[in-house]
Formats: structure tokens, sequence, C-alpha cells
């Protein structure tokens, strides 16, 4: 039964990306239909064959061990703060962002990322139908982060059309950068996280083809990554661990104001309705839920961690999901760790938008105008890449 009604949701995803479509008579049916099946065959694959579960094992291993070599500069410094065997969120999920990115910061210095972003953007615009610019932003995207990499293309955003700025950002907030992702691990299962990486690949050229199909110049589809100005070794490993600090930072400062707030807005609904103002947004997201693939006596406490992550971030909501994910069945627990992973919240419009207009002020306000139609197409992608797990779980 619970493959009918994903099934249901599914096409009702796609419905729903085509009514909001710029130019429906233009949309390539044969791509999208084609990166439908790769999704399901790759989800298949990482959650339920021992292929999978070796490849999956290896990328845990390798973030989980970053993640000690982190802990050692992190228990140099902070060594003593927090109580012996305690998880201090601030210092153990979001401390090791800094060294992340440091390490992010050498493969960018010796052209190993570019490399990789490069080629594998080359094959992803085969299969999309796409331009090559379009599939090296989303794997870019992925990797050095939403704002980042705008920075590796900006002298090409002036050049670009609304439609291919679109997708570019439509790209940069349906995924999740690569220096945040062992953070994700130490809250949510790591073959769940691994998953959501690939499906959402996948699932921002899916929605963005149906919501914003265009055609493309082969003379105008030319990758000009732009070159930072040469620095030394150090010089680029200090910019790197600054930025990851500031990052660290920003987020946990985003997470104080906004635990706080929903807390005091819980508070006050609780007081006044009886109900929490999750507990009504839970009700609101629960067909949402449902037809994900949740079973319906669980659909009210996924889609209050759904819509938590919408009106906050999907960091506030994976620290109520951890504290509920043991009562829930593991079906569940999938189809929600895969919702979360991305950055598609009412606070990456203005992230995007900021990061934009930094480089080019008029295309800052282009992507203004069409901020609620990138969450709004990045929260399909979000719930498209779950109802895939929920079809191969």
């Amino acid at each position: 039964m619970h493959y009918i009604i994903s099934i249901v949701g599914l096409l009702l995803v796609l419905v729903m990306a085509w009514l909001a479509s710029y130019n429906q008579k233009n949309i390539k049916y044969r791509p999208v239909i084609t990166m439908i099946i790769l999704q399901m065959i790759l989800g298949f694959i990482l959650i339920k064959t021992s292929v999978g579960e070796f490849l999956i094992k290896g990328f845990a291993g390798s973030f989980a061990k970053l993640l000690e070599y982190a802990n050692e500069g992190i228990d140099f410094i902070f060594g003593g703060m927090a109580n012996e065997g305690a998880h201090t969120f601030f210092l153990y999920v979001l401390m090791p962002i800094v060294f992340m990115s440091a390490i992010i910061g050498i493969l960018q210095h010796f052209k190993i990322l570019p490399f990789i972003i490069k080629y594998i953007g080359f094959v992803l615009s085969k299969i999309n139908g796409m331009g090559k610019l379009e599939s090296y932003n989303a794997v870019a995207a992925a990797i050095v982060g939403q704002n980042e990499v705008f920075i590796s293309v900006k002298d090409q955003l002036g050049l670009l059309n609304k439609n291919r700025l679109y997708t570019l950002c439509a790209s940069a907030m349906s995924t999740v950068s690569m220096s945040i992702v062992g953070s994700y691990m130490t809250m949510l299962e790591p073959r769940y996280v691994v998953a959501a990486l690939v499906l959402n690949l996948f699932g921002g050229f899916i929605i963005a083809s149906i919501i914003n199909p265009y055609e493309v110049n082969p003379e105008e589809d030319i990758i000009e990554v732009q070159e930072e100005e040469k620095q030394t070794f150090f010089e680029m490993l200090g910019e790197y661990i600054m930025d990851g600090f500031k990052v660290a930072v920003i987020v946990g400062v985003m997470l104080v104001g906004f635990v706080g707030l929903i807390a005091l807005i819980n508070g006050v609904f609780n007081g006044v309705f009886g109900i929490t103002f999750q507990g009504i947004l839970g009700y609101v997201f629960a067909p949402i839920a449902f037809l994900m693939g949740v079973p319906w006596h669980e659909a009210v406490q996924a889609g209050s961690i759904m819509a938590t992550k919408l009106v906050a971030n999907e960091f506030v909501a994976m620290l109520d999901f951890v504290k509920i994910q043991e009562s829930l069945s593991e079906r569940t627990v999938a189809i929600v760790s895969v919702f979360l992973i991305s950055f598609a919240n009412f606070g990456s419009i203005g992230t995007i938008v900021g990061a934009v207009k930094g480089l080019n002020e008029k295309q800052g306000n282009v992507v203004a105008r069409f901020g609620l139609k990138l969450l709004y197409g990045a929260t399909l992608v979000s719930v498209l890449s779950a109802i895939i797990i929920g079809l191969v779980f």
C-alpha cells in the first residue's frame, strides 16, 4: 500500500512543479524521466545493497576519522570546558566545520576539487539536458557551499539570463556543503545523509527542468571558473580556517535565536490553545509526510519536524528530530532524515540573495524577485528525495 501512496506523492510533486513552470510547453520530459529512474536506482543501491553499504561505510568512516582529527584540535583548545563524556553541540557538532573547511581549502589549493567538479559536471550535463555551467554549479555547490559557489563563476553572473540564474540558485539551495556534512552525521545516520546528497543533486535538476525549462546556446555554455588571487599555502589555509569559523559561529548564533524564539512561540501557543506551534504545524504538514511514505500514525510528528526545518533551518529541525527518532519506525526515520538534508528554508533566500548581490547588484535584485519560487522548488526537491527513499526502503 505504501508504494501506491508514494507513487501518488511522486506524481503530485511533479504536478506541483509543472503548475509553477515558467514555460510548460518547453519542458523536456525525457531527461526528467531518466533522472527519476536514476534516483530510484541509486537510492536502491545506496540503501538496500551490499555495494551501497560498502560505499557508505567508506564515506562515513572517512568523515568519522576526520571528525576524530577535528576533535583533537577542539579538545586542545576547549578541553575541560565540557563535562567528561558530555556532548556539547557547539564544540562537537559546529566546531568541526572549521577543520572541514581547512581540508576543502587544501583540496582547492592543489586543484583537486576543481578537477573533480569540472568532470563530474560535464558527465551530468549529458544526463540532465542542461548546460555545462548549470551542472558544474550543482556539483560545486554540493562541495564548497551555497554562497562560495557564486564566487567561482562571478565573472559570468552578469551575463546570465534569469532562467539560468534561477537554476544556479536553485542548485545552491537544494544541496549542502561538504564542510557541514560531518556535522549532520553526528545527528543522523550516515547512510541517509549520503543518500540525500546524491538524490538532491538529481532532484535539483528534475524540479528545475520542470519549473524553469529553457534552451542553452552552445556558444554561451562556457565554464570560466574564477581563479582566486594567488596565495601562499598558509595564506590560503588561514583564510579557509577563518571562513569555517565564521560559518560555525553564524550557525550557532542562528540556533540561539531560532531555538529561543520557537520555545517562546510554543509556550504562548501552549498557554493559549493548549497545543504548541510546532504541534499545529505538524497537523498542517502531516498530509505531505503521509504522501512521502510516512505511516499516518507518525505523520504529525514527522510533519512538525519538516515544518521546523522550513521555517527555521535544518539544524534546529535535527535537534528536535534527535529527541523523538527513537520512538519512530525506521522507515519514517529514513524519510525524514533525507528530507532534512538541504538548505531549503526561508533564511536561505536572504543568504543566496546576499551572496549574489555582493557580486552583482543587478543580478542580486533579480534573484530577490524569484526568492519564494526558489524556496518552493528546493522544498519540492527535498520532498522528491524523501519519496524516492520511501519507495526503495
